[in-house]
């Protein structure tokens, strides 16, 4: 109506949001009592922010501001400046080491790492601008012997997340199962009642159902709603179904593509195109936008995956006649996006929208919270979108596909993150062992290739119940005499198919493939 200038948002949910605050707030909102480091700390954020995108700003603030300073002038009150003493410095990292319910803290480093590069950038700065930053200049607290372990932290993470992947692997069919058989149950049941008019009855897969009216009939197609005559139950068909086709969407586009959270909710009609081949073959891609590693990448659609595409776009033309454009918030960086035809969107407040991600965890979540009812394995596991990136690169990598060729379908710089990204153990390592026993089991004498008797049995179990020493196990062979001062065995946990050492000197887990006979 002319009311607003140009530049006013679209939307009252759009003039209502919060959006992105400045560096000034986000420091004042954890209250400092010490001006000047306020300051301090506003102009040395602000100065970092050139490079930074806002997700991570916010991270860096919270970890110099709160995180760091904060807690500082709640150790120490009087401090007036950067120069901490070797007491106060280590109360900090003694908080710092225990989160506030108790637990350990995981990521220790990160704090430590954002605070030793406060300190080295200040004297890196006072150099250039002495009259601007030579006064904050102080020795940094915080030395190479607190980061001495960080690799040994960093591969207790990626051994975490390996164990996650391990644990979720078997699990994954099972889920992608659910969310197809739900999907293809309610759309049954859908398109059956939506073959009868209200007030009659109809069948679906053995059941009699009776469809019902709706106080809702301000839209062009109002909701569809059925009861079971056997059980009386009321069932929301039309939001149940569509509900559950999202959530079969999601899951398997999201195992078949590998996407992060964010590049899934960024897909738009545009970004599926085609490419014909020399020999006249058409491949249908999917263009991934830059999102963390700010790179463009194409990944080439399976069978499977360019199904769920088309029934995603097939739903929006069925419903809307094209795939609506619409605009989508970013939680990330607190802003608004263009309008453009997202393929995973939602009728939130009156209005088309992208989805959000937090609309893509709940999803997720939901569907493991239905399935614990019925499988006891999931009682104690969640799926996280970022965990079928992880199975997606295991797949990749352990069926063959060049591990360089898979870093360019997840869209990593560094091959040595999607190393850290397979979980199973090395295919090549057990097959290449498993053939150097079958030669070995060749060259030896036939003979020997029996089934032992069962007093050679009795007497091999026996063998390990009297090895026990008194400061714990010796490991001689079988058949060989015991020397109590060469006991070079650590602990070993029993795992198959193979052998999963734990840590001992060298701070690292060995794997052996193991062959199957007895020890």
């Amino acid at each position: 109506m002319g009311h607003f200038p140009a530049s006013a948002p679209r939307s009252l949910r759009g003039a209502v949001t919060r959006g992105q605050i400045s560096v000034e707030e986000a420091v004042d909102r954890h209250q400092l009592h010490n001006g000047e480091m306020r300051d301090l700390l506003v102009e040395y954020i602000r100065r970092r922010s050139a490079n930074l995108d806002y997700s991570t700003l916010r991270q860096l603030t919270n970890l110099l501001v709160r995180t760091f300073w904060r807690q500082i002038e709640k150790i120490n009150p009087g401090q007036k400046d950067l120069k901490l003493s070797e007491e106060t410095f280590t109360q900090w990292k003694e908080w710092l080491m225990v989160l506030p319910d108790g637990k350990p803290r995981l990521d220790v480093d990160g704090p430590l790492m954002a605070v030793r590069a406060l300190y080295l950038d200040l004297q890196s700065w006072a150099a250039a601008e002495p009259e601007r930053w030579a006064k904050w200049v102080a020795p940094c607290p915080i030395r190479d012997a607190d980061l001495r372990w960080f690799q040994v932290r960093r591969r207790r993470l990626q051994e975490r997340m390996a164990n996650r992947t391990r644990d979720r692997q078997p699990l994954l069919p099972i889920l992608s199962q659910y969310v197809n058989d739900r999907w293809h149950r309610l759309r049954t049941l859908l398109d059956a009642a939506l073959k009868v008019e209200i007030g009659e009855e109809f069948t679906a897969e053995g059941t009699a159902w009776l469809r019902v009216s709706t106080k809702d009939q301000r839209h062009n197609r109002p909701p569809v709603r059925a009861v079971n005559r056997a059980t009386g139950e009321l069932v929301h068909l039309s939001r149940d179904e569509g509900y559950a086709f999202w959530q079969w969407a999601i899951v398997e586009t999201l195992r078949l593509a590998g996407l992060r959270a964010e590049e899934l909710i960024e897909l738009t009609h545009l970004s599926v195109r085609q490419y014909q081949r020399p020999n006249g073959e058409v491949v249908a891609l999917l263009v991934v936008t830059p999102s963390k590693s700010d790179r463009e990448r194409i990944i080439p659609m399976s069978a499977e995956l360019f199904h769920v595409i088309a029934q995603v776009i097939r739903r929006h033309r069925n419903e809307h006649g094209t795939v609506p454009v619409c605009v989508r918030y970013d939680s990330h960086e607190r802003t608004w996006s263009e309008p453009l035809p997202y393929l995973f969107q939602n009728f939130h407040g009156g209005t088309q929208r992208g989805m959000a991600n937090i609309t893509v965890w709940r999803m997720i979540g939901r569907a493991c919270d239905d399935l614990a009812l019925t499988h006891p394995q999931f009682k104690d596991i969640r799926f996280a979108p970022h965990d079928f990136r992880r199975l997606f690169a295991t797949e990749l990598v352990n069926n063959g596909l060049p591990i360089h060729i898979g870093a360019a379908l997840l869209g990593h710089l560094d091959i040595r993150t999607t190393r850290g990204y397979v979980a199973v153990f090395d295919e090549d390592v057990i097959s290449n062992y498993h053939q150097f026993l079958a030669r070995r089991r060749a060259e030896r004498p036939k003979e020997e290739n029996r089934n032992p008797t069962p007093e050679e049995w009795t007497d091999f179990q026996e063998h390990f119940d009297k090895r026990r020493i008194e400061l714990g196990s010796c490991g001689r062979p079988y058949g060989t005499p015991c020397a109590h001062e060469h006991v070079p065995l650590t602990e070993l946990s029993w795992t198959f198919p193979g052998l999963v050492l734990k840590p001992t000197h060298s701070d690292r887990r060995d794997v052996v493939a193991a062959s199957g006979a007895p020890w």
